[in-house]
């Protein structure tokens, strides 16, 4: 993702501001509240959102307030489950940040400290979950390099007006190792490492299925054909597949239809003969 140098300089500026203050907080242990402040801080020096238009902490879900909403052009983008900065982020603290967004269709939340940012996307599947797509730690970010600033920057309001954090997560999926674990077990994959086999053993004849057998039990690692990604993975591959396979036959249906509409027409003509 590329930063521009308007918004690249604001990060610079704001780290090197905000990180030795950040790590003061860390050494008061200050609480709840006060990291929440910290975090808008954040939010607006560094990130770019008005801290009085663009961020709140009166955006009410189910009876509930949420600790702080961020907002694009009045419409709620992300929600934040903030913790006091010395509290260890634990999984079971984003199901509640991730109940809200459900509730208000939201598809990105975050679980902060002010120190670790841990970043979610909400997967409206069956059933509903939640899936990290990065974790930034603010006191090891270093303001001199383009990739930390390229990493934070993805949070920024810029990019997230342009869409940017929606294609950082797709970026991220293309290279998933789930991904690429379904993909390696395609048939067509399958097919054409069978096709380079016959090169390599031009004298013997491997089925499809022993390839399958022999990528999924001795080169993929377990670890990855199993679990909620493995399974997500799965269906968005099939998704394409069953999308690509429907419109190769509706093409071929077409030729036929165009194929048996110019026979008519020529039988037609050749009996009005």
């Amino acid at each position: 993702m590329i930063i521009s140098e308007k918004v690249a300089l604001r990060i610079n500026i704001g780290l090197k501001k905000l990180q030795p203050i950040v790590e003061a907080k860390k050494k008061q242990d200050i609480n709840e509240s006060d990291t929440v402040n910290l975090i808008r801080d954040i939010l607006s020096e560094i990130l770019g959102f008005d801290k009085y238009e663009d961020i709140t902490t009166e955006h009410l879900i189910r009876g509930t307030y949420c600790d702080l909403a961020v907002k694009i052009n009045g419409k709620i983008k992300l929600l934040i489950e903030a913790k006091a900065i010395g509290i260890e982020l634990k999984p079971t603290y984003v199901k509640q940040v991730v109940d809200y967004a459900v509730n208000d269709g939201i598809d990105w939340v975050i679980l902060s400290n002010a120190v670790t940012w841990k970043v979610f996307k909400v997967i409206y599947s069956k059933p509903i979950h939640q899936e990290l797509v990065c974790e930034i730690n603010f006191l090891d970010l270093n303001n001199r390099h383009n990739e930390d600033i390229e990493k934070i920057g993805v949070l920024s309001k810029e990019s997230i007006s342009k869409c940017s954090l929606d294609q950082f997560y797709s970026q991220k999926q293309a290279t998933s190792k789930y991904v690429l674990g379904n993909l390696i077990c395609a048939e067509s994959v399958v097919n054409f490492i069978r096709k380079e086999l016959r090169q390599v053993f031009p004298d013997i004849k491997v089925n499809p299925d022993e390839i399958r057998n022999v990528l999924l039990n001795e080169v993929i690692k377990r670890e990855i054909l199993e679990g909620d990604d493995y399974e997500d993975a799965k269906r968005k591959i099939a998704r394409v597949y069953k999308k690509r396979e429907k419109s190769e036959n509706k093409e071929v249906n077409g030729t036929n239809q165009i194929e048996t509409t110019v026979a008519s027409s020529v039988n037609g003509n050749n009996n009005s003969k």
